[in-house]
């Protein structure tokens, strides 16, 4: 197509082909978008006192120094075919309650989380209060944690910190005037997570019916520890295991024989009595001599036994040390000292016990004792074996019926996979983890993790440049997914909350 020449000031130059309409696009594929009729234009008002010629303008209607409105196309399509043409118009937002995180970029308001005020309001989309956030290191994620935690102070919620493996929230604790309970190879702090907890007060005070319900609570959560720390350690739980462990956990706190009250129960103690079985134990685990007991448990006992004398020694072997305030703003659990060894495993072993334990204390929680439970790190956990993700999915099913907020972080959404090999049952699970957030909250990635994302987020290409493009450019930017909904949120810290969130004083020449 020849070019047509105009002259403009300072020479000649080749126009523009004029940019082409919906229209001339879509009538390429032998389609018109619909028209709306355009209304009947009122007629002119008699105007009663006309008004004089004003400089540098013409008496006439739509003339002089006001400019004309531009003609506009006016279309009638459905709320379905909108998206299709138009798809970054932003909807309602969410009603203004819970912790004022920042701003919504798309619509410019204020952006509001309350997790647990999205599950009462039935035009939200949220069934569960759990929250997965999934970040790159150094995108803001613990900021964002932590400024959650700040502002639900004045609604009511308390922070419950369940293995701070990089001490990140020690600042927080002490400017909030609590200091952290450290637990590590050579520190004086112990948890047993087969405590009690709470359902073992005034046990004796109890009806037969209440006690039944307790015991089984109890034992259940026990059990479920049990398993994975088990399997952990690479053998197989079959329900031969289970029913002896249950025999076992029966016979150290007297249930077996009607005791008044439950006896409190140690790993070690546990071991114990594997090793020399009682007479009453080989029978009712139906074995028909003590030596055949001994064959059949020997995997289970050699796996108790690595516990107590391994890397965990002295940590989680005894009675717990640790007596938490629950008036307290936060209670935050260290485990820095072990995670500076280097094992990774038995950082998953401790974050496995110390979430076992924090369920027991949470057991009778009163309808007012709002909390928020941080699971930092999650994946150290979910890679080591099925019985380890059965233990996280059972605590998380929990967050409704006790009232908690429960609020998982990972680094990126294949970290839940890494619990076994692609298509098996512990990769299952934990792929089923993320069915039980309704809230998740997406925070810069790298392109590398673009697919990846879309796959198990079911995320739009669209959606996915948000996180590996728009996110990357700013800490605490992130796509909120609430419930089906989709929120381009910018997380905004005050001076104070900067200063408590700072996590580079490794690597910052200037400190």
């Amino acid at each position: 197509m020849a070019a047509t020449k105009t002259r403009a000031r300072g020479g000649s130059k080749t126009s523009r082909p004029s940019s082409r309409t919906i229209d001339d696009l879509l009538s390429d594929f032998g389609t018109t978008m619909p028209r709306k009729a355009a209304p009947v234009a009122d007629p002119p008002t008699e105007k009663l006192f006309p008004g004089s010629v004003k400089p540098n303008g013409v008496r006439r209607m739509g003339h002089g120094w006001a400019a004309t409105m531009p003609p506009l196309a006016g279309y009638q399509m459905t709320s379905e075919e909108t998206p299709a043409l138009w798809p970054l118009i932003s909807g309602d937002g969410l009603p203004p309650s819970g912790a004022e995180m920042g701003y919504d970029v798309l619509s410019g308001g204020k952006f509001y989380c309350d997790p647990m005020g999205w599950v009462l309001d039935d035009s939200i989309p949220v069934t569960n209060p759990n929250i997965f956030i999934f970040g790159k290191p150094g995108r803001g994620k613990s900021a964002t944690v932590k400024a959650f935690m700040l502002r639900m102070i004045r609604y009511g919620y308390r922070s419950l910190v369940l293995g701070d493996v990089k001490d990140e929230y020690e600042d927080l604790a002490r400017f909030l005037g609590v200091d952290p309970f450290r637990i590590g190879p050579g520190l004086a702090g112990r948890i047993n997570p087969l405590d009690l907890g709470p359902l073992g007060v005034d046990w004796e005070k109890q009806t037969r019916e209440e006690q039944h319900r307790r015991a089984n609570v109890i034992f259940n959560r026990w059990l479920f520890l049990i398993r994975g720390l088990i399997g952990s350690q690479g053998v197989t739980f079959t329900p031969t295991e289970e029913r002896v462990i249950n025999k076992v956990l029966r016979h150290l706190t007297g249930w077996s024989v009607g005791a008044s009250r439950l006896k409190p129960v140690t790993i070690p103690q546990v071991w114990a009595a594997l090793d020399s079985p009682t007479k009453d134990l080989v029978a009712d685990c139906r074995y028909a001599t003590e030596q055949d007991f001994y064959d059949g448990t020997r995997p289970l006992r050699d796996a108790l036994g690595a516990l107590c004398e391994g890397s965990l020694q002295g940590m989680f072997d005894t009675e717990s040390t640790f007596n938490p305030d629950w008036r307290a703003p936060i209670q935050t659990l260290s485990l820095r000292s072990l995670h500076e060894t280097g094992n990774k495993v038995a950082v998953g072993i401790a974050l496995m016990c110390l979430n076992s334990w924090g369920q027991g204390m949470r057991e009778t929680a009163s309808a007012g004792d709002r909390r928020i439970v941080l699971r930092d790190e999650a994946w150290l956990q979910t890679r080591l074996s099925l019985d380890a993700v059965m233990a996280l999915d059972a605590n998380l099913r929990l967050s409704r019926t006790e009232g908690d907020i429960q609020l998982v972080t990972y680094h990126k959404p294949s970290d839940p996979l890494s619990a076994g090999d692609e298509g098996s049952q512990a990769a299952q699970i934990a792929k089923d983890l993320l069915n039980l957030s309704d809230v998740r909250i997406l925070m810069g990635q790298d392109e590398s993790v673009a697919d990846e994302l879309g796959r198990l987020m079911g995320l739009s290409e669209m959606q996915q440049s948000v996180i590996t493009n728009w996110a990357m450019q700013e800490k605490g930017r992130a796509l909120w997914m609430v419930g089906d909904q989709r929120y381009k949120v910018q997380t905004l810290l005050t001076p104070l909350e900067r200063r408590l969130t700072y996590t580079n004083d490794a690597i910052d020449p200037a400190l």
